[in-house]
């Protein structure tokens, strides 16, 4: 299995004294998507659009698959994974009405497909054990307080199949010209960032025994996202 990294992944270990933690309550969470969901796709399709694309390219999607995507937002990557699975399972939760409203009114362009849309956190996923071939997680452990990361990881990794595919996009540290900006907007104003700050999730995966086969940076109007893709 090829593994490949950017050169500077493993300058600092996550949560280390280097490293931002989150800094809005998750009890705040649901409400600030929810005044974010009019204007989120602006954000998503300016600045994070190529790392999404990226990460659905690398799901590899087969028809038939059963797929979880948690924290689907306003549907932006949960419409292109129905479009490729119109026959499976395809199931996306958010904690945020709002995010949920606007998912499903995009989703309600495609026809002839199967998925569900509903109300549910990261923190517990309310499905059985070994469910999924494919879980896609987008920008949210950038919201997630480090100690809190593990037990949202123990989640993914229970509801994965054996050998199950794990994708995640997040808001990473910069590596190139003028992307340390958003760290420094975090800094001054957390909710304005949506609460988002750069991380680097690697080693914390590999510490849950996930088996990473690619880690790629992505900037977009100086903004850094990760694409990982893992294994269970």
């Amino acid at each position: 299995m090829r593994i490949s990294f950017s050169c500077c992944e493993f300058t600092c270990c996550e949560g280390s004294k280097k490293d931002i933690d989150a800094r809005v309550p998750q009890k705040d969470i649901g409400t600030l998507y929810d005044s974010l969901s009019g204007i989120y796709d602006v954000w998503g399709t300016l600045a994070e659009s190529r790392a999404r694309k990226r990460a659905i390219e690398l799901a590899d999607i087969r028809n038939g698959q059963s797929i979880l995507e948690v924290a689907v937002g306003t549907g932006l990557a949960f419409y292109e994974i129905v479009k490729r699975n119109p026959n499976g399972q395809n199931l996306g939760i958010d904690i945020s009405l709002g995010m949920l409203s606007k998912a499903k009114k995009r989703l309600n362009k495609l026809d002839g497909v199967n998925y569900r849309l509903k109300l549910g956190s990261a923190f517990r996923l309310w499905a059985e054990d070994q469910k999924f071939d494919l879980l896609v997680n987008n920008y949210m452990f950038d919201l997630i307080p480090f100690h809190e990361m593990d037990g949202i990881l123990a989640e993914f990794k229970r509801v994965l199949k054996t050998g199950g595919k794990l994708v995640l996009v997040n808001m990473t540290k910069g590596e190139r010209f003028g992307s340390g900006l958003y760290d420094l907007i975090f800094r001054l104003s957390p909710k304005s960032m949506g609460g988002c700050r750069g991380i680097r999730l690697s080693e914390r995966l590999m510490d849950h025994g996930f088996h990473i086969e690619t880690r790629e940076y992505h900037q977009q109007l100086l903004f850094p996202s990760e694409v990982i893709l893992a294994y269970k």
